[in-house]
């Protein structure tokens, strides 16, 4: 019996260790690594949660701007693919984290947040989409 014991703790604490790494998160990149992305992957979505109106002075060309305070627990139209993948940014990487917990929440399986447009390098553009 005392051989048992540890047997099982050990065997709940393995078990306890594979449920956490089966739950669903986003992956974190760099904008470099996102510009990168951005080149070589095709059907992707780049998501600006930044406010309406940031977003209409500077924002990476391309991107759609769902701004992070309005993603709740309804499925957002825009986004109408839960396998896609999605790149998320904001201003400094604050927002877009969130915005990524939140979008995985809501069944997002394919999320990629960069961080901010304060961090990037490549082309962008102002005005509405």
């Amino acid at each position: 019996m005392k051989k048992i014991i540890p047997f099982l703790m050990a065997l709940l604490l393995l078990a306890g260790c594979g449920a956490q790494s089966e739950e669903s998160t986003y992956r974190q990149i760099n904008a470099e690594e996102a510009a990168t992305m951005m080149e070589e992957e095709s059907g992707y979505i780049i998501l600006d949660v930044r406010t309406a109106q940031e977003y209409s002075e500077k924002h990476i060309p391309g991107a759609i701007n769902i701004p992070n305070e309005t993603i709740g627990t309804e499925d957002i139209p825009e986004l109408p693919d839960k396998e896609q993948l999605i790149l998320v940014y904001c201003r400094s990487g604050n927002r877009s984290k969130q915005a990524s917990e939140k979008l995985v929440k809501l069944g997002y399986t394919n999320i990629v947040e960069f961080g901010g447009i304060n961090d990037w390098t490549g082309e962008t553009v102002s005005g509405e989409a």
